[in-house]
């Protein structure tokens, strides 16, 4: 579980704080969606594990489901999902509350070192016909290599001290475990 974590965890964190900190780098409302990306980090890991274990919960399939997803997946016509209990998706579903909570961090650490690139060398792959996805693929990200490897490092170390959120949803029970809750 703890390699699970470490991959699934570390690398959507990452990407999607690259993608959020890319997206929002020079939009009006930049500020705005930035804190609202960052704000998950104010609440402590206990909280967080009792929220999502409550959008999370389950109830049988004829009954009312007071679980917010399992609420919208049977608005849709599915069934409700055991997301804790089930063996395939708890620890997604585990490792999806630690990626909600930190991809905030990620973004800020990524979005400052997007500041730092030069706006010249932007520039002149743009003038020089540049696309886009050519800019980022070629340009931004080689000049983030550093700053993505702390941030994919700081991941890792946090993915492998998991304990609190795993302890408050599963107890480690289902297949969860993780070393930290052993």
């Amino acid at each position: 579980n703890n390699i699970l974590w470490i991959i699934l965890f570390t690398g959507l964190t990452v990407t999607l704080g690259l993608l959020i900190a890319v997206v929002f780098d020079r939009v009006p409302y930049e500020a705005a969606a930035k804190a609202l990306v960052f704000l998950p980090m104010a609440i402590s890991f206990v909280a967080a594990g009792i929220i999502w274990r409550l959008m999370y919960d389950y109830q049988p399939a004829l009954r009312a489901q007071t679980g917010t997803l399992n609420a919208v997946v049977t608005a849709l016509g599915g069934e409700p999902i055991p997301w804790l209990v089930n063996r395939t998706t708890n620890n997604p579903a585990l490792i999806w509350v630690g990626v909600w909570m930190w991809t905030g961090f990620a973004m800020v650490i990524l979005s400052a070192g997007l500041k730092g690139i030069p706006a010249e060398i932007i520039e002149a792959a743009r003038v020089d016909g540049a696309g886009e996805w050519h800019v980022f693929r070629h340009i931004t990200v080689p000049m983030l290599s550093s700053t993505i490897a702390v941030v994919a490092t700081t991941m890792v170390i946090w993915a492998l001290k998991i304990f609190d959120i795993v302890y408050v949803m599963t107890n480690g029970n289902f297949g969860t475990e993780v070393i930290a809750n052993r």
